[in-house]
C-alpha cells in the first residue's frame, strides 16, 4: 500500500484569534486605547493612574472575550463568517458587563462609589466596547465582501480560461472513439456516453455535488483515458465503505486525475499509476490523487495552474475558506490532496434540511 503523508491540521479562519501574534496585537491595541483615553481632554491630573486603571479594565475585557470565544469555538465553527463576527460582538458586550459588575463587587467595601457614578462608568466602557466592536464588525464585513468579490471574479476568470483546455481532451477522446468504432463498437458507444456525462457536469452541472457522484464522474473520465493509454495507465482506488455523504466541488477530483495523467502518465514512455484515495478523520475528509512523476516531467503549463487554481477557488467558495488543496512531490510521487472540514459539511446539511 502506498503511504500518503499526513496532512497538516485543518485550520479555520477563527483559529487565527488564538495565535500568539494576534493576542499580542490585541494587548497592544488595548494599551493604545487606554493611552488615548488617558490623554483625552477633561482629565487634568492623575493621567498615569487613569491610564493604569483603563489598561487594567480593557485587558480584563479583551482577553476574557478571546477566552470565551475559544471555549465556544466548536459551535462557532458551524456559523457563517458574518454570524461569527456578530457572535464575537455579543461576547464582547457580555464580558464588558460582567467585568464591570466584578469590579463593582470587588471595590464596594474598599472604595464605595455612588450608584450613578458606577452607571456612568459602566455606560462609558460599554459604549467604548460597542463602538470598537461595531467598527471591527464593519471592517470585517467590508473585508469579507471584498474577498468574496475577488473570489468570484477569479473563479469566473479561471473557469473561462479552463474552458480552453476542454477542446484538447475532446479532440483526443474523439480520436480514440473513431479508432474504436470499427474494432470495438460497444466500447466506442460507452466512451461517448461517458464523455456526454462529463461535459454535462462541466457545462451545466451545479457548483457542488455528492462525493459519490464526483467519484463516478472521475471513474468515467479514467475509463476514457484507459482506452486511450491502454496498459500504460494503471488505476487504483482506495475508498471507504460506505462513502461519506458530503458535497464536493464539481469535477474537483476529476481535475486532479486529469492533471495526474497529463503531467504524470502522458510524458512517460512506461506510463504510470494513478491512485484515487478517500480518507475520513473525525474533523475532516481528505480526497487525494497520487501519480508517478516521470523521469523527464513536462514544464508546468498554464493549463495545469489554471486547473488547480480553479479547484482551489471552488473549494474556497464551498467551504467559506475552511478547505484547502495541498500538492507535494515525495519519493517520485506527486500527491494532490483536497482537505475539507466535516463540521462545515454537517452544518450545511442541517441548513439544507431546514
Amino acid at each position: 500500500m502506498i503511504q500518503i503523508p499526513a496532512s497538516k491540521p485543518l485550520q479555520a479562519p477563527l483559529d487565527a484569534l488564538w495565535q500568539a501574534p494576534v493576542i499580542i496585537a490585541v494587548i497592544l491595541a488595548g494599551e493604545l486605547l487606554a493611552a488615548t483615553l488617558a490623554l483625552a481632554p477633561g482629565i487634568e491630573s492623575g493621567r498615569w493612574v487613569y491610564f493604569g486603571l483603563s489598561s487594567l479594565v480593557i485587558q480584563w475585557i479583551s482577553l476574557p472575550t478571546l477566552g470565551a470565544l475559544y471555549l465556544i469555538r466548536t459551535p462557532l465553527s458551524r456559523l457563517r463568517p458574518q454570524q461569527v463576527a456578530q457572535a464575537a460582538l455579543a461576547a464582547l458586550l457580555i464580558v464588558t458587563g460582567l467585568i464591570c459588575l466584578l469590579i463593582q463587587s470587588l471595590t464596594h467595601d474598599v472604595m464605595p462609589i455612588p450608584r450613578n457614578d458606577w452607571m456612568s462608568l459602566w455606560l462609558q466602557f460599554t459604549g467604548i466596547a460597542l463602538a470598537m466592536g461595531i467598527l471591527s464588525l464593519v471592517i470585517f464585513q467590508n473585508h469579507w465582501n471584498a474577498r468574496q468579490l475577488a473570489v468570484r471574479a477569479k473563479q469566473a476568470e479561471l473557469e473561462a480560461l479552463q474552458a480552453r483546455i476542454h477542446p484538447h481532451f475532446l479532440f483526443n477522446t474523439l480520436n480514440t472513439g473513431i479508432a474504436l468504432l470499427h474494432q470495438r463498437p460497444e466500447a466506442a458507444e460507452q466512451l461517448l456516453l461517458d464523455l456526454a456525462d462529463l461535459f454535462r457536469a462541466a457545462l451545466a452541472g451545479p457548483p457542488a455535488m455528492k462525493l459519490a457522484e464526483e467519484l463516478a464522474l472521475t471513474e468515467r473520465y479514467l475509463k476514457i483515458e484507459a482506452l486511450r493509454f491502454g496498459k500504460r495507465l494503471r488505476i487504483a482506488w482506495q475508498l471507504p465503505s460506505p462513502l461519506p455523504d458530503i458535497e464536493v466541488p464539481t469535477l474537483s477530483i476529476q481535475t486532479l486525475a486529469e492533471n495526474a495523467i497529463r503531467h504524470g502518465v502522458e510524458p512517460s514512455a512506461n506510463g504510470g499509476e494513478v491512485l484515487v484515495r478517500v480518507v475520513t478523520y473525525e474533523d475532516r475528509i481528505e480526497l487525494s490523487v497520487t501519480n508517478d512523476v516521470p523521469s523527464t516531467p513536462l514544464d508546468t503549463s498554464i493549463g495545469h495552474r489554471i486547473g488547480l487554481n480553479a479547484v482551489r477557488s471552488r473549494l474556497d467558495s464551498l467551504t467559506d475558506g475552511k478547505g484547502r488543496l495541498d500538492t507535494d512531490i515525495s519519493d517520485g510521487r506527486h500527491l494532490a490532496t483536497i482537505v475539507m472540514p466535516l463540521i462545515h459539511q454537517r452544518s450545511q446539511t442541517q441548513e439544507n434540511n431546514l
